[in-house]
């Protein structure tokens, strides 16, 4: 038990130096690349810190532990809203591009609704159980690529900010890619190894299965957004902070679950409708309040602390229906 403490706080401090060492390398490719660190954070950044995601996903299907898959995914993502990207406007007010908020936020939206219907078929078809078929998990995918697509459009279309930056250097691009590629090995490996701490202590107090996927692995798997992010909003790289959040949601719902499904058809707990539910409240709350609150698409110190205080009552409601 003792090591399992240890180990945790291991995984923790190691995952937050990688996570400025990907801030910088992801920017340099941008630079280099004469792309805005937007697509970047969309794309390379997102990819990146969903690894764990992804690398734990495939793992729990190979197992047969779906229902797992899918905590872990849909208590990410709450995460990312609530808990991640405003723990980052904590940090430093964070400034975000129109396009974010007319398209990037309600994308990830439009892809949490697409699998709220595909989840759910004992509400929208009468079946007996709730599952996403392999077949189903092929729509996911097909998102994905529209997804992929668009930023891929961007990047031909949006030139990076001028900035006098000279915290961000400028790399070669066979070193950028290197570190990214072996970061992204590397930080699942990392990622795994803290969320089976985390886990251990969290089964020591014997809590069920769905508490650990929403809460100790949803959170765990997301402390690679979590640190990237606040890395990013402290070197005042907006884009990449906002992009990794937003890209990394749109990654676990289309990805993720898509490579989960190509494994094993996966089964749906009714009990999830609920979290499914919060998760598209969040995106909602949040578009709302970049529209009508605040600055012109500022997300400011004070709505972080509102949101971090949400996320708080998301977790005590989950201790107190499914633990109490």
């Amino acid at each position: 038990m003792v090591l399992d403490y240890v180990l945790l706080v291991v995984w923790f401090l190691v995952l937050i130096k990688w996570a400025d060492i990907m801030v910088s390398w992801a920017s340099s490719i941008a630079k280099r690349l004469g792309i805005s660190s937007l697509v970047i954070g969309l794309t390379i950044v997102a990819f990146g810190t969903s690894a764990p995601e992804l690398f734990v996903n495939i793992l729990s299907g190979l197992r047969g532990q779906t229902e797992l898959a899918l905590w872990n995914v849909i208590g990410s993502n709450i995460a990312n809203v609530l808990l991640i990207l405003w723990v980052a406007a904590l940090v430093y007010p964070l400034q975000a591009k129109d396009s974010t908020i007319y398209k990037e936020i309600p994308f990830s939206l439009v892809a949490s609704f697409a699998l709220f219907f595909l989840a759910f078929d004992t509400l929208f078809s009468g079946a007996s159980e709730n599952l996403i078929t392999r077949g189903e998990s092929f729509v996911l995918l097909l998102f994905f690529v529209i997804f992929f697509a668009y930023t891929f459009g961007i990047s031909k279309t949006t030139k990076p900010e001028s900035t006098d930056d000279s915290n961000t250097k400028i790399q070669s691009m066979n070193m950028s890619v290197i570190y990214i590629v072996g970061g992204l090995v590397w930080l699942g490996l990392w990622a795994h190894l803290l969320v089976g701490s985390a886990k251990s202590i969290a089964l020591s107090f014997w809590v069920s299965e769905s508490v650990v996927g929403l809460t100790i692995i949803a959170f765990g798997t997301s402390l690679p957004e979590l640190a990237t992010s606040i890395i990013a909003s402290l070197k005042r790289d907006a884009d990449i902070a906002i992009g990794n959040v937003v890209g990394s949601n749109i990654f676990n719902i289309l990805l993720v679950l898509w490579a989960t499904g190509s494994v094993t058809n996966i089964v749906v707990p009714q009990l999830l409708l609920t979290d499914i539910l919060i998760e598209l409240w969040a995106i909602i709350l949040l578009i709302i309040t970049m529209f009508f609150i605040g600055g012109k698409w500022v997300l400011t110190r004070f709505e972080g602390g509102v949101f971090l205080l949400l996320y708080f009552i998301y977790i005590g409601y989950i201790f107190q229906t499914q633990v109490l």
